[in-house]
């Protein structure tokens, strides 16, 4: 039997999402998991297989075994995890695998993030569209087929050595007691978070852990388990304060991100949580540490990577430390691929994903919060002043506008913003000037320009006192929009100026 499963419509450029039972389904899930073991080569070897808690996952991840098995893989089952338990897992054992996930998606979707051997991603540059197509060509054909040693099938729980893992990478046992709310969105991190930070695998920690919404459940009864929207932060913020708390932490579904609240209730930026990780990771890379076990060799230069939408704050932090900074495009099979090119020792992205040379230069939520707390602890400022130190700029945020015609709209605020640039047809990274005077109230004509074409469009001045990125979705009609100033004033103009220029049309 054929299937009319279009598997398009699920594959994305890192991952796979859908809506159950319409793009993503048991048959199809089948013929990913045949897929995946063909176009890896993983026949005869070990592929580690889990899910998150949404209704599907069990029933998918026996369905992609079930493929796996019969094209000779031998399958691990490693039941209910996050992805960054599954990053954990593929690196300590060496073996490809897939988590059942659709992150913060709502409850209606789930999807598929796979890694080969060492956590190195699977993405659309490194095989991903080859199982989808080598899938799609079993569902067509309407079997897949067998061969002569099929797979068999086992259990392993990952729990306690993921947790005795991230304990190993930051000792938390000599901090001062601090109180923490732990807000898990109904997801993944009511899982880990006892396994981690409480006592429920491993001795307890200096750490009173107060939970909001550690019961698993895929249909996310109280909020959507997306961190990166305020109004899913407002409960966290509430209990931070009615518990007195020293800080809040919060989980996207599958727990690979983390967010932070301060005991104001007061979010943290993700770029000054990345600056302050990237201090202690250079200091710590510097003075050579012991990993694991393993005396390290100190590096005199230790790299860091940001995406290009990190605060600014964060490459001057890490000069400043001694570090070398290296920039890379938004996403984490690009920042993942940077990290191995580069030896980093620690990245970080606007979006709260945090990435370490120690976790197999893959993301996790969680050791980036151990290192927050850790770092609260071992001194007796609040982290709202402690945070401060890593946040000198104004932020705009992340800002949608719906836009048709993108490269017109772009291209409308270069003319302002970077008129020479247009005019001299410039290199990228070239400078331009502009004397608009739609600028000439703020001080800002004539100002020298630097315009970056790495993701989307950036534009910088060159004395440092403002930028700000334009970046087109690959999915949705939007431009996306940030930037930041060194003041609030400055910011608010620009921000006002590039959003009308872009909305000009709509």
């Amino acid at each position: 039997m054929t299937t009319s499963v279009d598997l398009s419509q699920s594959f994305k450029a890192y991952d796979v999402r859908g809506i159950v039972g319409e793009s993503i389904t048991e048959e199809s899930v089948r013929a990913v998991g045949a897929a995946f073991v063909d176009v890896l080569g993983l026949a005869g070897s070990r592929v580690l297989v889990g899910g998150d808690m949404r209704p599907s996952s069990p029933e998918f991840a026996r369905a992609f075994a079930d493929g796996a098995t019969s094209r000779g893989a031998d399958v691990v089952m490693l039941g209910l995890i996050s992805t960054d338990m599954l990053y954990y897992a593929c690196g300590v054992e060496q073996a490809a695998g897939v988590v059942f996930t659709a992150s913060h998606n709502p409850a209606a979707y789930n999807g598929m993030k796979m890694a080969k051997a060492g956590a190195v991603p699977v993405s659309s540059d490194t095989g991903l569209y080859e199982i989808r197509d080598v899938a799609q060509r079993y569902l067509e054909g309407g079997v897949i087929p067998g061969v002569e040693a099929t797979g068999v099938v086992t259990e392993q729980d990952m729990l306690a050595a993921y947790a005795s893992y991230l304990r190993s990478l930051v000792d938390l046992s000599g901090i001062r007691e601090l109180k923490v709310v732990v807000d898990a969105g109904n997801g993944m991190a009511g899982k880990t978070t006892p396994a981690v930070l409480g006592d429920s695998v491993l001795d307890g920690l200096p750490l009173q852990i107060e939970p909001l919404y550690f019961e698993l459940d895929g249909t996310f009864p109280n909020h959507p388990a997306n961190p990166l929207e305020p109004e899913n932060l407002r409960d966290l913020q509430r209990a931070v304060l009615a518990h007195g708390a020293d800080l809040g932490l919060a989980f996207d579904g599958d727990a690979d991100r983390c967010f932070v609240i301060d005991e104001q209730g007061a979010p943290v930026s993700p770029s000054a949580v990345t600056g302050l990780v990237a201090r202690r990771e250079i200091a710590r890379a510097q003075a050579g540490d012991t990993v694991n076990g393993t005396v390290q060799a100190p590096e005199p230069e230790p790299v860091i990577i940001h995406n290009l939408i990190t605060s600014h704050a964060v490459p001057e932090l890490v000069a400043a430390q001694g570090g070398r900074a290296v920039k890379t495009r938004v996403g984490h099979s690009f920042i993942k691929a940077v990290m191995a090119a580069e030896g980093a020792v620690f990245g970080g992205e606007h979006s709260a994903h945090y990435y370490f040379r120690d976790f197999y230069n893959a993301d996790t939520g969680m050791l980036a919060a151990m290192h927050v707390l850790a770092a609260l602890g071992t001194q007796e400022l609040p982290l709202s002043e402690l945070a401060a130190e890593y946040d000198p700029y104004t932020a705009s945020g992340e800002i949608n506008s719906e836009v048709e015609d993108k490269a017109g709209a772009v291209d409308r605020v270069l003319e302002v913003f970077a008129s020479g640039w247009i005019e001299a047809g410039r290199v990228d990274g070239g400078l331009a000037a502009t004397c608009e005077p739609c600028l000439q109230d703020q001080g800002l004509a004539g100002i020298d320009v630097l315009v970056d074409r790495m993701d989307g469009t950036t534009v910088t001045a060159v004395d440092g006192s403002w930028w700000f990125n334009l970046r087109p979705s690959n999915t949705e009609p939007f431009l996306r929009y940030n930037g930041e100033a060194r003041d609030a004033g400055t910011m608010a103009h620009i921000r006002d100026t590039v959003l009308k220029l872009v909305r000009q049309d709509t």
